[in-house]
């Protein structure tokens, strides 16, 4: 099986960093069991997630996946916790160090709660998976299932082969990467330079070098009503979702000079037997906020004529993506710009229905389940740079739809709460109501 990383998996590797998290969340309220959650545990070690990054020995060599030698371990805390301090607990998780060259790439922990239930936390390295191909790790280990790719072990190759191995393999890149360099050039012209529509960010302040935490925040909604809201609305739930995040990135200043709004959505492109860690393609939608609360049917049409585009002409951006191996390590943050599209855009991702089985790593059902993307490891700098963060995920499981945010904008309010009240002030303007997350981020689900 060729072991060799896909281009765009290349590129999240280059910027492991800016890259992101991702951070799967239950909530248990009775105790949960820890012998099952070790079985989840040993599955997630023989499973998709199995795997690591190996660097090529050549500098413009592309890596490879390797079967790591030391998998992750699992973390149980020893010391119960109210379920006050879950939020603060999953902010501590999030903020331990993955590496996908040098593991561990992923990272499960079970926290106790004083009144008896528990709470779980996987993060995920967007190197290793995206949210699908994560839904799908958690599947197959809570089903017992383990993966069938058996990549070569972790510094198996001698260096003479490995030398020879990737210089052919480059031999065999250089039709991909003269086609990249000529629409390289192309992209070039056609975006003056790539200057972005947003107005430009404010220089770094002192100390822009040391790391951050963004602001995160998670809402539950009936997913009855979520759907009754989206028909009245004139949309669907994908639709309602794209409003929901237009209206947030208007409160926080993430438009256009015309007011608009760049929605940038990823594609599941998955396949049987896919070995790509990010098995997506992104697709740009441009909206007006104004009439989001009130009707959906504009940003239906937007959405869809932008999914057909996408079809027809697939995304420009990553025919670029042979020229990754070429790119010096200190021209690599270039690349978030291609990825992000301009300092306005608004990640918006949606996995879906996911599988009941996602809600089963203790092998019993959790009583609540979320995913979280973060981008942990951000520094001062970095946000500037970037002109600032607003990324929504959302999904639905147990009869509730929930969106998770993540958000920073340079020169405003960074912290949880100013997010929180932010997020429910967007809901309200929906009329929708936020059902108690039950210990994950509870004063969101409260705020009325």
């Amino acid at each position: 099986m060729n072991n060799v990383l896909d281009p765009v998996d290349q590129i999240f590797f280059r910027l492991e960093q800016a890259a992101g998290v991702a951070q799967c969340v239950w909530v248990y309220d009775r105790p949960v069991n820890i012998d099952g959650l070790r079985r989840f545990h040993r599955h997630l070690q023989q499973g998709r997630l199995s795997r690591r990054i190996e660097r090529s020995p050549l500098p413009f060599g592309r890596p490879r996946w390797v079967t790591p030698g030391d998998p992750p371990g699992l973390e149980i805390v020893a010391t119960p916790r109210p379920r006050e301090d879950f939020d603060a607990w999953l902010s501590e998780q999030a903020n331990t160090p993955l590496d996908a060259e040098h593991g561990p790439g992923w990272h499960l922990a079970v926290l106790p709660f004083t009144d008896g239930g528990a709470g779980v936390s996987l993060l995920l390295s967007h190197c290793l998976t995206d949210g699908i191909g994560g839904c799908l790790a958690v599947v197959e280990a809570a089903c017992g299932y383990d993966h069938a790719f058996n990549w070569p072990a972790a510094g198996s190759r001698p260096r003479w082969r490995a030398l020879r191995q990737d210089a052919r393999q480059t031999v065999r890149d250089i039709p991909a990467i003269g086609r990249a360099a000529a629409a390289a050039a192309r992209f070039v012209r056609r975006n003056g330079g790539g200057a972005g529509s947003a107005t430009p960010p404010p220089a770094p302040p002192a100390g822009a070098g040391e790391r951050i935490t963004l602001p995160t925040a998670t809402i539950f909604v009936d997913a009855a009503e979520w759907d009754a809201r989206a028909d009245a609305l004139g949309g669907t739930s994908n639709t309602l979702l794209a409003a929901f995040a237009a209206r947030l990135a208007q409160g926080e200043g993430r438009v256009a000079t015309d007011g608009s709004v760049t929605l940038t959505m990823p594609i599941n492109e998955r396949t049987a037997g896919d070995t790509r860690a990010n098995a997506i393609t992104n697709v740009d939608i441009t909206v007006d906020p104004t009439p989001a609360t009130t009707d959906l049917r504009e940003i239906r049409a937007a959405t869809k004529q932008a999914l057909i585009r996408s079809k027809k002409a697939p995304d420009e951006r990553w025919t670029l993506t042979p020229l990754v191996p070429l790119v010096p390590e200190r021209l690599g943050k270039r690349w978030v710009s291609a990825a992000t599209n301009s300092a306005a855009s608004v990640g918006v991702s949606n996995v879906g229905v996911v599988n009941p089985a996602v809600n089963r790593p203790a092998g019993t059902d959790a009583d609540y389940f979320a995913m979280k993307s973060l981008s942990s490891g951000m520094t001062s700098a970095m946000m500037h740079q970037l002109g600032g963060l607003l990324m929504l995920l959302s999904g639905r499981a147990y009869g509730r739809v929930f969106v998770s945010v993540v958000a920073y904008q340079p020169g405003r309010p960074s912290s949880n709460v100013d997010l929180q009240q932010r997020v429910s002030s967007a809901l309200r303007d929906f009329s929708l109501t936020a059902v108690p997350g039950r210990g994950c981020t509870e004063p969101v689900a409260r705020a009325r």
